[in-house]
């Protein structure tokens, strides 16, 4: 190897030296233990269980047999041609009751080619705070100028779109770190009012929500009001490439003016055969998504009643937040070592004090396995010193003490859950916070709002 310039090796030592192994002991936070035969994985986007279903796989060697890798070019030479592609644009566009749909490379190029093509040299372009990483990364290819609002805050993106007027306006739907869900009337009456364009990103909900999994704008009836949508496939539909779903006329600049996808080969046919196997399925097996909300229900009200802060979760995604990295590799290490295997994520995924392990359920998780998660994270919560943490903390302000509550909290979950094996085992051996037989009363304890450090965009 040549020598390196004294530039690109202080750039690499940033991460050797300094993040490697003085901040994370010479181990990367994401190589924790491998899963054995009967641990249980929380980790997967998969939330449908449709990565080996037969149809799908079916549909994809048919496809193979029968047309290869297709024509290997960009999608910018199709010109209209009625291919399998377009056809599963269309079927896309009908789902979620739209005009048009592309399909992109991924839905991370969706995003950058969305807002590189929309906005204009040193336009405004608003993002909340929690935006995911790809729409930041469109608003630099398009030399626009970020203005960032508080995160799922209507008042804060009028208050921004007043200073500085009309642009796109970027939300997720389901937000990818903790599982909130963004309230999308609200912004669309905002930009409404200010005419603003509103940009919202479906990665986590398309599949997963929403009626044939159409998603949340559907679901919220705002389908004629929102300008763009787009899709990763890599969530629900357990594959990848991206979606971009607009007006005709939007989509037909979009193909011609997105960066991204004029110097990209398209997705195989064959992946495409895939996709639309998936579309067959999540139309016709709404059961998928029944059992999905009823496992991270369940999940959720379990984890709850031990104390821990899910508040902020309404879906398949559900973040424990122990702090740093030093705590959240110690709940990593700590459920890896019992069998459960969630996400760790770090910065630049989150900010510094705000380090989750997330849990993504799906509707493959049995009623033992979901108790045997409940039982572990009951069982480490000394070991890991949940009561310390900020979120917890954060849980229990203004309330009667930690364990005051959670007793309380306890006894209703084991009631709404038929009073489980492993809550009733936890209301009869709670550990949560005693330290020399005392209660540890958090009630005065508060943590700040949410503000500029949340802004870290991940997925």
């Amino acid at each position: 190897m040549p020598r390196e310039p004294e530039f690109l090796r202080a750039r690499v030592d940033d991460y050797h030296v300094r993040r490697k192994v003085d901040l994370w002991q010479g181990c990367h936070p994401l190589q924790g233990r491998t899963p054995r035969p009967g641990d249980i994985k929380v980790r997967s986007n998969d939330y449908l269980c449709l990565a080996d279903h037969p149809h799908v796989i079916e549909s994809e060697i048919a496809a193979l047999r029968t047309g290869g890798h297709g024509d290997a070019v960009s999608r910018v030479w199709v010109h209209h041609e009625r291919d399998v592609i377009c056809e599963f644009e269309q079927r896309v566009a009908q789902l979620m009751r739209a005009e048009d749909c592309v399909v992109c490379a991924s839905g991370y190029t969706a995003n950058v080619g969305l807002i590189q093509s929309f906005a204009t040299r040193g336009a405004p372009v608003y993002l909340d705070m929690k935006a995911h990483i790809s729409l930041h990364e469109g608003v630099v290819s398009a030399g626009a100028r970020p203005v960032l609002f508080r995160h799922n805050d209507p008042q804060s993106l009028d208050r921004m779109l007043a200073q500085n007027g009309p642009g796109l306006v970027c939300v997720d739907a389901l937000y990818s770190t903790d599982g909130d869900l963004a309230p999308l009337k609200e912004f669309v009456e905002v930009c409404e009012r200010h005419g603003g364009a509103l940009v919202v990103d479906e990665t986590h909900s398309f599949g997963a929500q929403g009626p044939g999994g159409a998603g949340l704008v559907v679901a919220a009836g705002l389908a004629e009001r929102v300008h763009f949508r787009t899709v990763g496939l890599s969530k629900a539909v357990a594959s990848r490439g991206g979606l971009v779903v607009s007006s005709r006329r939007n989509i037909e600049y979009f193909r011609y003016e997105s960066l991204p996808t004029i110097f990209s080969t398209s997705v195989m046919q064959h992946e495409v055969a895939g996709f639309d196997a998936v579309l067959d399925i999540l139309q016709r097996e709404d059961w998928r998504r029944d059992k999905l909300h009823a496992n991270h229900t369940y999940l959720r009200q379990g984890l709850d009643a031990l104390g821990y802060n899910v508040a902020a979760s309404k879906t398949q995604i559900i973040a424990l937040e122990p702090g740093d990295i030093r705590q959240t590799t110690v709940l990593r290490d700590a459920l890896e070592k019992r069998g459960v295997f969630g996400a760790i994520f770090f910065p630049p995924a989150t900010p510094d004090k705000r380090c989750i392990i997330r849990f993504t359920v799906n509707c493959g998780l049995s009623r033992h396995e979901l108790d045997r998660i409940i039982e572990v994270c009951g069982e480490i919560r000394e070991e890991v010193g949940m009561a310390e943490w900020r979120s917890t903390k954060r849980k229990f302000a203004g309330g009667a003490g930690t364990v005051q509550a959670t007793k309380q909290r306890e006894k209703a979950a084991a009631s709404r859950l038929g009073r489980s094996r492993v809550l009733n085992s936890w209301l009869n051996n709670r550990k949560l916070n005693r330290e020399g037989g005392s209660d540890v009363d958090l009630g005065t304890t508060r943590d700040r709002a949410s503000g500029p450090l949340d802004n870290h965009p991940a997925k």
